[in-house]
């Protein structure tokens, strides 16, 4: 676990001078605390044995200064730990976040989306915890508990052999309650990432969950999740529970001990009463420091176990890589070309294409059709490298694929997403996430190809509208134009529109592919679709079925040798060939 915490240490070293001067002024406030027990003997012993208010009055004096002094160290301590935990927690977050873009589509898929904001959230807070902690207290309270125990020497050596035996017992029971709650804290993390799945499935399909009158279930459902997730923190916070009573029988016991033996000590002359009262301090020192050395090691056991979940995200390296400097592409090659392309999803049995080869040139219209689980999504994946293909080579403008540095890839493609996505923001910024420059001519342009300007007109502020999250305040419609807009925008020279259209009307369905055909940089563009109508004008369709290319050809040819894709046309035109 140590090692774990190695690796994310790295994310300190801008606050090298923070993680010393915290521990270190943590160590003159408890230097200063090891004195007040040796102040108050004198107190007793000369002051109250001696009837002198004067002395009495300079040592509370000196014991007000003792305090103010260390509450000062303390506060400084405190500041730089904070500052320490927090920067460290705020560059590891930027950090595993970018590691995460880094990631391909298969690598996300099996972490999962809950699992990865559990690790941003969560996970990171409980280490951030761990270190301030680990800054504050992992060097002082042990000094404290060896320091007060070398001072109960100097006080009276036969009366501090207590201590002898009472710091070895109360380390046993501390660090085996600390060795068994780390499998327990690990389990309560298991359970909160199911828990965080759940409600995550259930606030984005709450739609269909109330359209199924489903709500009762789910709740239940999620009762038994949350059930599971009691049971497991109950039974680390049983385990960890343990710690304060076990620790305080110790001590007490001990205190007994103490004060039996200082009192014989004190009837016999050998020690005087100031003594005993000094011991009994350092002995309350010792149970204080214990106890939050105890509750440091569960925050640190908690921080571990955060920590080695982290870890796991950054030992997940890209299965996708790029080179620094790629290829130059070769405009007057075909745009993009598949060989004999296989792919088999991570941990799935079968291949999702098998074997797939077609050519598209540039200024094409390209279908894919088919029914649904036939390939079509899966295909157009694996033009921008959102997944690898697993055999065969995939070829753009005349070069490999993967021969391309990223930033080339990404000026080459454009993609809209089955799923269309706003972002919270405005319109605008929505828009110019395909293009940060672009002027208002730009994205006028890419808004009347997409039939999005009804859109901006019906709207008070226009293109400064607000969007909310997920645009929530936008049809299914609008944001699929919206989106459309936002690709067409970077100007790419291939246009990938994965059934993007698919909640647009026909007029305005039409009226989109007219335009598409109209754009002045003639872009290769893909148009996948369940509906014929969506792709019956392009220069050639590919008919999906089953992972493989089961004709390919135009309208007119698919409706003569397709019986796939004449199945297909007849069942949305009522039987009608044309």
């Amino acid at each position: 676990m140590v090692i774990i915490l190695k690796k994310l240490f790295v994310y300190l070293k801008n606050y090298k001078l923070e993680t010393v001067l915290a521990p270190l002024f943590k160590m003159f406030e408890a230097l200063l605390e090891l004195f007040v027990p040796l102040v108050v003997k004198k107190i007793i012993d000369v002051g109250i044995m001696n009837s002198d208010g004067t002395y009495i009055l300079k040592m509370c004096v000196l014991l007000a200064f003792i305090a103010f002094v260390g509450l000062a160290f303390s506060i400084t301590a405190q500041y730089f730990s904070a500052k320490a935990a927090v920067g460290f927690s705020s560059e590891l977050r930027y950090a595993l976040f970018s590691h995460i873009g880094t990631l391909s589509y298969s690598e996300i898929d099996t972490l999962g989306t809950s699992k990865l904001i559990t690790r941003m959230t969560s996970d990171v807070n409980q280490v951030q915890n761990g270190i301030n902690l680990t800054l504050r207290l992992l060097l002082r309270s042990p000094f404290v508990v060896f320091g007060a125990m070398i001072m109960a020497f100097t006080v009276d050596s036969a009366s501090a052999l207590t201590f002898v035996g009472t710091i070895p017992a109360l380390s046993v029971v501390v660090f085996a309650i600390m060795l068994g709650t780390v499998p327990l804290y690990k389990a309560v993390q298991k359970h909160l990432d199911g828990i965080l799945s759940k409600t995550r499935s259930s606030l984005t399909g709450v739609r269909v969950l109330r359209a199924f009158t489903t709500e009762k279930r789910d709740i239940e459902d999620f009762r038994a999740k949350n059930l599971s997730l009691l049971h497991s923190q109950q039974k680390a916070a049983k385990f960890s529970a343990l710690l304060n009573p076990l620790t305080y029988v110790i001590i007490n016991i001990a205190v007994i001990i103490l004060i039996y033996t200082g009192a014989l000590r004190v009837e016999a002359g050998i020690i005087t009463q100031g003594a005993v009262v000094a011991l009994y301090n350092y002995m309350s020192q010792i149970l204080v420091e214990l106890i939050k050395l105890a509750n440091l090691i569960i925050t640190i056991t908690k921080a571990f176990a955060g920590g080695n979940r982290i870890s796991e995200i950054f030992e997940t390296k890209p299965s996708i890589s790029y080179p620094e400097k790629g290829e130059t592409p070769d405009f007057s090659a075909p745009a993009v070309e598949f060989r004999s392309v296989s792919f088999t999803y991570k941990n799935a049995g079968a291949k999702s294409l098998d074997s797939v080869s077609f050519t598209a040139k540039k200024g094409e219209q390209i279908g894919i059709i088919g029914s649904t689980g036939s390939g079509k999504s899966t295909l157009i994946n694996l033009i921008p490298r959102f997944y690898e293909a697993t055999e065969g080579e995939i070829y753009l403008f005349g070069k490999k694929i993967d021969s391309y540095s990223k930033e080339t890839l990404e000026k080459l493609i454009s993609v809209v997403a089955q799923r269309a996505v706003l972002f919270s923001g405005t319109i605008r910024e929505n828009i110019l996430w395909g293009k940060k420059d672009a002027t208002e001519e730009e994205i006028t342009a890419a808004l009347k190809t997409a039939q999005a300007e009804d859109i901006i007109l019906s709207k008070s502020k226009g293109l400064d509208e607000r969007v909310e999250e997920g645009g929530k305040n936008f049809s299914g419609g609008q944001k699929q134009r919206l989106t459309i807009a936002r690709a067409l925008i970077k100007n790419a020279p291939v246009l990938i529109l994965d059934d993007s259209a698919s909640a647009l009307d026909f007029a305005t369905d039409l009226r989109l592919r007219q335009a598409l055909t109209e754009l002045p940089n003639s872009p290769t563009v893909f148009i996948v679709s369940q509906r014929t109508s969506s792709v019956m004008n392009c220069d050639k369709i590919l008919v999906m079925e089953d992972g493989e290319i089961e004709a390919a050809g135009t309208h007119e040819e698919l409706l003569r040798k397709s019986a796939v894709y004449k199945e297909i046309h007849s069942s949305l035109t009522g039987g009608a060939e044309k």
